[in-house]
């Protein structure tokens, strides 16, 4: 047998011995199982419960402890005064998503007419500065300013109280005073806390209009 002949027969025996001792499944480099990768890791995998929600989730909201300190330190009041307040706005709404803290006027001889500006404050979303006014009929005389802060309820972003707020009012403002009542809509209420100095005596009924620049016409 000449030389090309045992070179082959060499070549052949060697490929041979290759595949018979070449693994039956695809082999992992890093020495792995042959078996698929593990699916992806999901949205909470290996980081516990979820303990909030994120920024596209519902709004946080506020204790009354600071609630309690926010009315008392902005207002001017006593801790007992503003705790007796907020204690009966949490019994009947619980916790709020967001308050206003601002200022207003208004005055009225049966047809009125409220103006304020203010800040809105709301957790993991930005201080947004709004403006409200809106007209008012009914058994109403005087005029007053005042310092507001308002409550909000189930109000998830800023841009949400953008709209008109019906509300009915019955309330005695004497120096020093501080009255509240309620606004709703769409789900949203509103509870202003008011703390102001002048005189106005009866009951109306109206509805505010927030936006977000002056308006001087209320309707």
């Amino acid at each position: 047998m000449d030389r090309r002949a045992l070179l082959l027969t060499a070549i052949a025996a060697l490929g041979t011995r290759a595949c018979a001792s070449a693994p039956e499944g695809p082999s992992d480099i890093d020495g792995g199982s042959n078996g698929p990768p593990p699916p992806p890791p999901g949205p909470n995998n290996g980081q516990g419960p979820n303990n909030g929600p994120g920024p596209g989730g519902e709004a946080r909201t506020f204790s009354r402890d600071e609630m309690v300190g926010q009315v008392s330190d902005f207002m001017g009041v006593t801790a007992e005064s503003a705790g007796a307040a907020i204690e009966r706005l949490f019994r009947e709404n619980g916790r709020p998503t967001g308050y206003i803290a601002g200022e207003e006027g208004s005055g009225a001889i049966g047809v009125g007419a409220r103006y304020g500006r203010g800040l809105l404050y709301m957790k993991d979303r930005p201080t947004t500065e709004i403006f409200w006014q809106g007209p008012s009929i009914g058994f109403d005389v005087g005029g007053n300013a005042s310092r507001n802060f308002t409550l909000c309820y189930n109000l998830q972003y800023p841009d949400a109280i953008f709209r008109r707020f019906p509300g009915v009012e019955g309330s005695a403002y004497v120096v020093g005073g501080l009255g509240i009542n309620y606004q709703r809509a769409d789900g949203i209420t509103l509870a202003p806390i008011r703390a102001g100095v002048g005189l106005r005596l009866g009951a109306n009924i109206g509805y505010l209009a927030y936006s977000r620049t002056r308006n001087w016409i209320p309707f």
